[in-house]
């Protein structure tokens, strides 16, 4: 019997590059790997499913779940996360010394349901008080004027979204037209960081420490979803894929923790290491239902919250039955 051929994208990370190239397999399936930007996989697949499997935005997975469109399931696979609390840039005149003086603020993002402003914004509501209904949030493209979101959405009344269609969220920061921007790049212009701009955050690695140490909680970004015509086809691929990802995983690890070598080109790569297991565990990036519990029912929550879906996922609804857990390897 011929192997399955399958397209995947996703981004080439050290945790998916075994698959990239060929050093892990998935049983049975012949894996044909594209690496692209996240945002241009995500446009891609939740606009035109032109993939059978991808990396895709946690948030957007959520609406599109509750929504059955586009149609696509999901394995607990986690191909990106990262904590946000770096992400927060604002303008010096505005006022902002800390969180809470966001309360009434301009803030731009290039797309309301992006998952880094979902995670911003409920770690904004929990530990500091400032809910999303509280700003005036400014949508459209940091760079390049006329982002759109990728998925439509329909938000309540209390939450006061602009589109900025003509303009960037750059231009606007730099003549003072928006107070902050959410968003993984540090505003700039012609090459180079947007001056009076600064980061909320500036120890943010201490802030983030102590927020995972309060809340257990490593912000998941993305996901990896099958098209669900695709999985109802063959739904043993979900297996096959966890594991896959699984052992790409087990063997970034050990290349990652092999002494001796200096495989990064850091040259405090090893204490750096250290620090994050000290500070997050050995499985600093686990797969499966069981260890994201809490990130994953935090992420459902604050979509419900911030009118993004109009009810709580429970994290067993999110995945397919048969890829609930990670497969021991």
């Amino acid at each position: 019997m011929a192997n399955l051929c399958l397209s995947l994208a996703c981004g080439r990370y050290d945790r998916t590059e075994a698959l990239f190239r060929g050093a892990v397999r998935p049983e049975a399936i012949e894996l044909t790997c594209i690496s692209l930007p996240p945002h241009e996989i995500f446009w891609r697949m939740s606009r035109f499913e032109e993939f059978d499997v991808s990396e895709m935005s946690l948030s957007s997975y959520l609406i599109a779940k509750e929504r059955g469109q586009p149609r696509l399931v999901a394995i607990p696979v986690f191909p990106l996360r990262s904590f946000r609390h770096s992400f927060i840039f604002v303008h010096e005149n505005a006022g902002i010394k800390k969180p809470e003086h966001l309360k009434g603020k301009r803030v731009g993002v290039p797309e309301y349901q992006m998952t880094a402003a979902l995670w911003v914004r409920g770690i904004l509501q929990d530990f500091y008080g400032v809910s999303a209904q509280e700003m005036r949030w400014f949508v459209g493209g940091q760079e390049q004027a006329g982002r759109t979101e990728r998925l439509p959405i329909e938000l309540p009344p209390e939450i006061d979204v602009t589109p900025v269609t003509g303009d960037t969220l750059n231009a606007m920061l730099a003549r003072q037209e928006l107070d902050a921007i959410i968003s993984p790049r540090f505003p700039r212009a012609n090459g180079r960081p947007l001056p009076r701009v600064r980061r909320l955050f500036e120890n943010y690695k201490e802030e983030e420490q102590k927020y995972y140490k309060a809340a257990g909680i490593f912000p998941i970004m993305h996901t990896v979803v099958i098209r669900e015509e695709l999985y109802n086809r063959h739904p043993w691929i979900a297996a096959q894929l966890l594991r896959a990802f699984q052992e790409a995983k087990q063997l970034w690890y050990s290349e990652l923790m092999a002494q001796g070598v200096l495989r990064i080109g850091l040259p405090w790569i090893a204490q750096t290491i250290e620090e994050t297991v000290e500070c997050l565990g050995e499985d600093f990036w686990p797969y499966g239902l069981t260890a994201n519990r809490p990130t994953l029912e935090a992420a459902a929550r604050y979509s419900y919250q911030q009118g993004l879906t109009h009810r709580c996922f429970t994290p067993e609804e999110l995945f397919v039955a048969n890829a609930l857990e990670e497969i021991p390897v």
